[in-house]
């Protein structure tokens, strides 16, 4: 998003001037509005609703009336209060796209404070939809022109809520009886290419309606995307909206950038400065005592606040509407709209700052907490590392009546695995006084399960310089990492997941109906032959690449060979008798 919006300030009238009319490109660009809302109405089914009704309703409405308050106090100092609660409601919104991608990529979509924060931002599209109806009601009387024929905001009041519910009404009626049977006789046809226009051609016929009556039509569509949010074809909708939506959301944000009035920034920085800073602090405040009154984790708090503490893309729609119903003074909308826009620009980079502060700050919780005290009666393993693959394997060890010295680096995951009975022990594996506490003098093996190959290398460099007598066995992502630890003269090297991929491929072709036997034989020669050529394979690695691409597809071959012999070889009598031994198969 951050991409399009500097992109539009590049083509637009303030860079380059590849474009001119903006504000008639806006209206097009809007389209990718309307098809989010689609496909936010399409996922809205009442089981979700229901489900977060407490953070939905609660935080999200709690937020929104707060934030409307406070920045429509404010704003009532310049303009009437009916337009400075249309600022409050506007301001009060964060935006979706952004922080929706950002949770995304950081992997925090699943996590307690990110489903907090999808929450309110469900909440703030649901909001959306009354104020697109209800914005445009404080009109500036006389300063509200339009070309339609008929228009809901000539209207007197109580038609004007009438008529809209009329509306709303047919769209129900075309969405719920005429749309679900026509889309059940074109998917009966099976032709992509028509199922795609029909859908958008739904999404076009209903945003003409809406336009041609004078109400805004992403709140046609998105009441058309809830009543098909329990359609069966709900999922094969959304597939075909979703590339078109993404195209025309970031052609929207590319006319944001281009409608940027730098002139006016320039003018009115100051005004513009104060805007946006007062909305982030506003907003970061709100939120955090948003949190803080509905229990949130202090942890969580922080985060959940200053992700949100910006303005939505909802606002530059709701800007422009309120501009084109004279329902803000120009100058005003303008000022408004550089400063969500500088605030959207900003938010990332807020984010960024945290997220190195709470790293750096994670990082100095654990240093500062000490090396737990190790108790050991001469134990003679030692293990380095109880992660995902660690905790496996210690099981399997610990069921064989061997006992190892458990060493994890990871206090959370220490503290973790002690609630389940292991004893497990906290500090850095790469310190050669808690090796020595640990035992190692006295060690038989030391078994390493780390994951990050670095901090492996460095510990068997350290081990192999102190204690060469010791046995080392290491685990490895991959074919490169075990080349750095056969490097460092180890032999005994498994690949992580090598082991769960062979187990997979036999039960793969059991369920292809080969023989049980039969896929066991082949995985257990599929295992040694890929054994016996690593280390071949290992020894041309660095000296030509060419050669090593060339040996390493010949050893395909090969092991495709042995393997094709082997079932062309006849073993009935022996796969019923191993079959016969093995009753669980």
């Amino acid at each position: 998003m951050l991409g399009y919006l500097t992109a539009g300030v590049i083509i637009g009238p303030f860079g380059f001037s590849l474009i001119g009319e903006v504000e008639e490109i806006m209206h097009f660009t809007e389209f990718g509005i309307v098809m989010m809302l689609f496909i936010d109405g399409l996922e809205l089914k009442p089981s979700l609703l229901w489900k977060m009704r407490v953070p939905i309703l609660g935080m999200g409405s709690f937020q929104v009336i707060l934030s409307t308050l406070i920045f429509g106090t404010i704003a009532h100092i310049f303009v009437p209060w009916q337009p400075a609660i249309g600022i409050g409601l506007i301001l009060s919104l964060s935006s979706t796209a952004i922080i929706i991608q950002t949770m995304k990529e950081k992997g925090l979509m699943h996590t307690s404070h990110g489903r907090s924060v999808f929450s309110i931002l469900l909440f703030h599209d649901l909001a959306v939809i009354p104020m697109l109806a209800l914005l445009p009601l404080p009109a500036v009387s006389g300063g509200h022109t339009t070309d339609h024929k008929f228009d809901i905001h000539l209207l007197e009041p109580h038609y004007q809520v009438f008529a809209t519910l009329s509306i709303i009404f047919i769209i129900f009626i075309i969405g719920k009886y005429i749309s679900k049977p026509m889309f059940r006789i074109i998917a009966a046809i099976k032709v992509r290419e028509i199922f795609v226009a029909a859908a958008i051609g739904l999404i076009v016929g209903i945003s003409l309606l809406m336009m041609a009556v004078g109400l805004s039509p992403a709140l046609g569509t998105f009441i058309a995307g809830v009543v098909l949010a329990d359609s069966e074809y709900r999922h094969e909708i959304e597939s075909d909206i979703e590339p078109f939506k993404g195209l025309l959301l970031g052609v929207f944000f590319m006319s944001i950038g281009a409608t940027l009035d730098f002139h006016l920034i320039k003018h009115e920085f100051s005004l513009i400065a104060s805007i946006t800073l007062g909305l982030i602090i506003i907003k970061w405040i709100v939120f955090t005592l948003t949190g803080s009154i509905f229990k949130m984790e202090k942890g969580s708090r922080k985060f959940f606040a200053l992700i949100l503490a910006q303005g939505g893309e909802f606002a530059f729609v709701l800007l422009h509407m309120s501009k084109s119903h004279s329902v803000l003074p120009y100058d005003i909308t303008e000022a408004l709209i550089s400063a969500v826009a500088i605030s959207i620009f900003i938010s990332p980079f807020l984010f960024w700052m945290y997220e190195k502060i709470s790293l750096k700050s994670q990082e100095n919780k654990k240093t500062q907490r000490e090396s737990d005290e190790i108790e050991h009666t001469g134990q003679k393993v030692i293990f380095a590392g109880f992660g995902r693959l660690g905790t496996d394997l210690g099981r399997f060890l610990i069921s064989a009546g061997i006992r190892p010295v458990i060493l994890d680096n990871d206090a959370a995951n220490v503290d973790f695995l002690r609630k389940f009975g292991f004893e497990v022990y906290y500090g850095d594996v790469t310190r050669l006084d808690l090796l020595e506490t640990a035992g190692i003098a006295e060690a038989e093996l030391l078994l390493i399960t780390i994951g990050e190959i670095e901090k492996s290398k460095k510990l068997v460099e350290l081990v192999k310089k102190h204690y060469p007598n010791i046995k080392i066995v290491v685990n490895a992502h991959d074919h490169s990492s075990a080349y750095e630890l056969m490097d460092m003269g180890i032999t005994e090297i498994r690949r992580e997941t090598f082991g769960t991929a062979l187990a997979l491929g036999q039960d793969a072709l059991k369920v292809l109906g080969f023989d049980p036997y039969e896929a066991y034989r082949l995985m257990r020669i599929f295992r040694k032959n890929d054994e016996d050529m690593l280390p071949k394979l290992y020894k041309i690695h660095r000296e030509d690449e060419k050669n090593y691409i060339s040996m390493y597809q010949q050893h395909l071959n090969d092991i495709e060979k042995v393997m094709k012999l082997d079932l062309d070889s006849s073993t009935d009598e022996i796969d019923k008798s191993w079959t016969a031994y093995n009753p669980e198969i």
